[in-house]
């Protein structure tokens, strides 16, 4: 088992690249994208060319099957030699039959058919989820040589289509039995919105000490003097969840096919923050929490995606960004497990 590195923090630009697949050149250039990740991981050369492969089955995939497709890869450093993250979304038709698509040998469209399977088979966790008329997410993680931490985290942020960096931050970091997380959204967009958001999250990771009306209201404190943003502060102690929240930083329970939203109070961080209030939540066995900035729709219904409560949490943030993801606005999800 591969040791987890803490804290959990949103990749910066450079460990991140999102890529559009609507034409065949894409995935010439999906491949060279993660063979350059690779390459600067330092990636054993027939591991990277295992990545390479699953990428370009992954690109290919899209391409022909789905609409509105794309890559993401992300470099991971949860473990002590950082890894890389594939993620695929799509806006649709879905799959009729998930298990059938993950075997080798299967096609949808007359081809050999060996994507899907070949990704599970060279990536250390591969898993996919696809609802008949909503889209396809998949997402798989490879590290550099054998092992898989256990994943109680796990988020993603996507920039406002033409900046490459995210106004939307988050972090999580453990101490004891609490978990402790933030997710930030920095006004406006690009790197100043992206700095504002940073001083959030550092505030509160820099010293996790205390519950989270109390870390919400350093992180208001620090941003003073930034564009300012909205935050949402959550801890997870055993089977119990409380969140403080100050603008439009949306925050809810997933379990068992219903969606119990947390409450935000209005306000700026940095700027305006009248009262700062938090609330405790019971979490059932298997929760999982969520919080997602205004760039993605608070509209998902958990009712239509069957089951996803009780996968990987990144796959988890995949389905929502691709269920919920608003192209003209950065857009952040993060996952987190009891």
């Amino acid at each position: 088992m591969v040791p987890l590195n803490w804290p959990l923090r949103a990749p910066p630009p450079q460990d991140m690249r999102w890529l559009r697949v609507e034409d065949a050149s894409a995935v010439a250039a999906c491949r060279n994208a993660v063979l350059a990740m690779a390459g600067r991981l330092q990636f054993p050369a027939s591991r990277a060319d295992q990545l390479a492969l699953a990428v370009t089955e992954a690109a290919s995939n899209l391409y022909k099957h789905a609409d509105q497709g794309s890559l993401l890869l992300s470099v991971n450093r949860d473990a002590e030699a950082p890894g890389i993250e594939l993620v695929t979304i799509d806006s649709g038709p879905g799959l009729p039959d998930v298990s059938a698509a993950m075997r080798d040998g299967h096609s949808t469209a007359g081809t050999l058919g060996i994507g899907l399977g070949a990704i599970r088979r060279l990536a250390d966790f591969c898993d996919l989820y696809s609802v008949p008329g909503h889209g396809t997410s998949l997402a798989a993680r490879f590290w550099p040589a054998p092992g898989q931490p256990a994943i109680r985290c796990a988020g993603l942020i996507r920039p406002i289509t033409g900046e490459l960096e995210c106004g939307d931050v988050y972090g999580a970091i453990v101490t004891g039995d609490t978990m402790t997380a933030v997710l930030c959204d920095g006004l406006g967009h690009g790197p100043l919105a992206a700095a504002a958001a940073t001083e959030g999250v550092t505030a509160v990771l820099d010293e996790p000490v205390g519950e989270p009306g109390a870390l919400l209201e350093r992180a208001h404190r620090r941003m003073t003097g930034t564009r300012g943003g909205a935050v949402g502060v959550v801890q997870i102690s055993g089977q119990v969840a409380r969140f403080a929240g100050l603008g439009n930083i949306a925050a809810s329970i997933l379990s068992q096919g219903s969606r119990k939203s947390m409450l935000s109070v209005p306000g700026i961080a940095g700027y305006q923050a009248r009262t700062i209030r938090q609330f405790g939540y019971e979490l059932p066995p298997g929760a999982a929490v969520i919080m997602h900035s205004d760039g993605v729709s608070s509209r998902w219904e958990a009712a239509g995606l069957p089951g996803v409560d009780a996968r990987d949490p990144l796959l988890i943030a995949a389905v929502l960004l691709a269920e919920a993801g608003i192209h003209r606005d950065d857009a952040s999800v993060l996952v987190l497990r009891s």
